[in-house]
């Protein structure tokens, strides 16, 4: 991922001294939880309902969530939570550090990777836009918020249930567009959102190698630049789908490439835009523009 740097080792020094003294619990008696990003606090928030607190420690849609640095702040609510859902894969290693630096037996920490047997290696870590992840989250958080009170145990199955059910409207559009648009060529930028456009049947024409560098931080190969310029100039696409919450002079000049050539490009983010959406709505809205850049040629930039 894109490396911070001496001055971030410095701040995450910081959280973890700060991460050794708890906050204190919810007075409300309710559970207190924690999503590494919006969108897993957005699951939580809707399995746990009115028995759950939840907060988000990356939530602006306006930064880069590779560059994040935990604060004090975020490192006593971390600390304080009972339950916990992070991604892994190296794009969150923060809260590894604030959790060991803080352990409690009496925390319940999901981390999505672990879940999902996926090994370090795995070469994308945007794991939300895989439409089978978030039903394996919502299980996990269900029954972590059971053995947490147990007395509500029905309350969270029924809201659990209700969150699968209302993930059939994505479902569904995905069908749609892959039923449309079967193998549709894409290019993009970085692979925010591969898992998504490989459920709907898209195919990413830029190479992968070009993919990671530019999410790495890192200079590309002059010819996996020059293939993506291909890409556009050639009108070997249908849409270029990029990271709408990172930008760089090589990004924008593909962005200026496809307006140039008359490709539709679409914005893809990594942490749930705000406000008014919830992560079903969000990935709805994103096969939404997708769906529009190769029906009407019309680019959606920011949701």
């Amino acid at each position: 991922m894109r490396p911070r740097g001496p001055a971030a080792a410095l701040a995450t020094a910081a959280v973890l001294l700060a991460a050794c003294s708890s906050a204190p619990a919810s007075p409300s008696g309710k559970i207190t939880a924690v999503g590494a990003e919006n969108e897993y606090a957005s699951v939580i928030g809707q399995i746990g309902g009115r028995y759950v607190s939840v907060t988000a420690v990356e939530s602006n849609p306006n930064t880069d969530p590779h560059t994040f640095e935990a604060s004090p702040s975020v490192a006593q609510q971390v600390s304080a939570a009972q339950l916990v859902v992070q991604n892994g894969l190296g794009y969150d290693t923060y809260m590894n550090k604030i959790e060991a630096a803080a352990p409690d037996a009496r925390r319940r920490v999901i981390g999505v990777q672990s879940l999902l047997r996926l090994p370090d290696s795995t070469p994308n870590p945007h794991l939300w836009y895989d439409p089978r992840t978030m039903p394996a989250v919502a299980r996990a958080v269900e029954s972590s918020l059971a053995v947490l009170q147990p007395g509500h145990a029905a309350y969270f199955r029924g809201r659990l249930r209700a969150f699968d059910q209302s993930l059939q409207p994505w479902y569904q559009a995905l069908a749609r567009f892959k039923a449309t648009y079967p193998r549709a060529p894409v290019a993009v930028t970085e692979p925010v959102g591969d898992y998504m456009l490989q459920a709907a049947g898209a195919r990413i024409l830029t190479p992968f190698r070009l993919q990671a560098d530019i999410m790495n931080g890192v200079d590309p190969a002059p010819q996996d630049v020059a293939s993506e310029s291909g890409l556009l100039s050639g009108h070997k696409v249908r849409a270029l789908l990029y990271n709408q919450q990172v930008t760089d002079p090589l990004t924008a000049s593909f962005l200026a490439r496809a307006r140039q050539y008359g490709i539709p490009v679409v914005g893809m983010y990594e942490t749930m835009p705000a406000p008014g959406y919830n992560y079903q709505s969000w990935m709805l809205a994103e096969v939404s523009a997708l769906q529009k850049a190769l029906a009407g040629h019309a680019s959606t930039q920011k949701l």
